[in-house]
């Protein structure tokens, strides 16, 4: 009788200590040790999202990436937002998107700037003849020992990176996506459970939560769905560019139920199922990639 192939969550990918490492902004991927596991050598695709038109932010590293990569592999064409600074992740994207044979644009864009959601939709449409996906993931999460240190600019910026932008993209989307097209937004479990060093990233995880939903009954009446995935601690460069004291890299997620933190790999093929028509009766859920952390809207 054949044997199941059976692998120990607790052992995969890196279950060690991270060495101690911070980086100035932008934090690229390529300089992580180690660098974070996106799929690239693992994801297998399987014709799920064909000739799709896909529009994925912060997607030159981290969670981003390993969806742009997958989506491609699946059959899709990717316009991929990153913030200006990060070339360096996002052509080593665009090369794997290429070697799938799909098409790919790089859309060097600061969200900060109210102009470029309306920018980037437009170049997309343009250049991909179309767009039916988002993948609304960028974020800007930076570390402070509680409110009372917190420059007020950096609120407005990380309201701004999270959230407004959210709401400006799928404004300037809303007339190209068409009757089974999909929104997939990242949230956090920091939405559910905030840590007190990330109060304005948390806050507006939370909003990004009942944005998820609110927009999933809007939208469900036009044959769009709208689903959320909430992340818990995955190894990205968003954790060493300020997102959590430096003394706590090397514990960085060693207190999940798993004993490990999450690799961007074992979150693409929850993107790529919330895109794709397998997930067609599903909308205005929260999808919660935690190593065991709960999540409760």
């Amino acid at each position: 009788m054949t044997e199941p192939i059976l692998k120990d969550p607790r052992e995969l990918y890196h279950p060690e200590k991270f060495k101690k490492q911070d980086q100035d902004t932008p934090a690229l991927q390529t300089e992580m040790s180690p660098n974070p596991d996106c799929g690239e050598e693992s994801y297998v695709g399987h014709h799920k999202l064909e000739n799709r038109r896909v529009l994925i932010t912060g997607g030159d590293s981290g969670i981003g990436r390993a969806a742009a990569i997958a989506y491609a592999r699946e059959g899709a064409d990717i316009a991929l937002q990153f913030f200006p600074g990060e070339e360096k992740d996002a052509r080593e994207v665009a090369k794997y998107i290429k070697e799938a044979n799909r098409k790919v644009i790089l859309l060097p864009y600061d969200l900060r700037d109210e102009e470029a959601p309306a920018k980037m939709v437009e170049q997309t449409v343009k250049e991909l003849g179309g767009l039916d996906t988002l993948v609304l993931n960028a974020a800007q999460q930076i570390s402070q020992p509680g409110i009372g240190k917190i420059p007020i600019q950096q609120v407005k910026d990380t309201f701004m990176v999270n959230i407004i932008s959210m709401f400006s993209l799928v404004q300037a989307a809303e007339p190209h996506l068409p009757a089974g097209g999909a929104i997939i937004t990242t949230t956090s479990v920091q939405a559910f459970n905030p840590s007190s060093h990330l109060t304005d990233y948390a806050a507006t995880k939370a909003a990004i939560a009942n944005f998820t939903v609110n927009l999933a009954r809007q939208f469900a009446e036009k044959g769009i769905r709208v689903n959320g995935v909430a992340p818990g601690p995955i190894w990205t460069p968003l954790q060493l560019d300020q997102g959590q004291p430096q003394d706590a890299i090397p514990e960085f997620g060693q207190n999940s139920l798993l004993g490990r933190a999450g690799q961007p790999a074992e979150l693409a093929p929850i993107y790529v199922f919330l895109a794709s028509n397998d997930a067609s009766f599903v909308t205005a859920q929260i999808y919660g990639i935690t190593g065991g952390e709960a999540i409760n809207l």
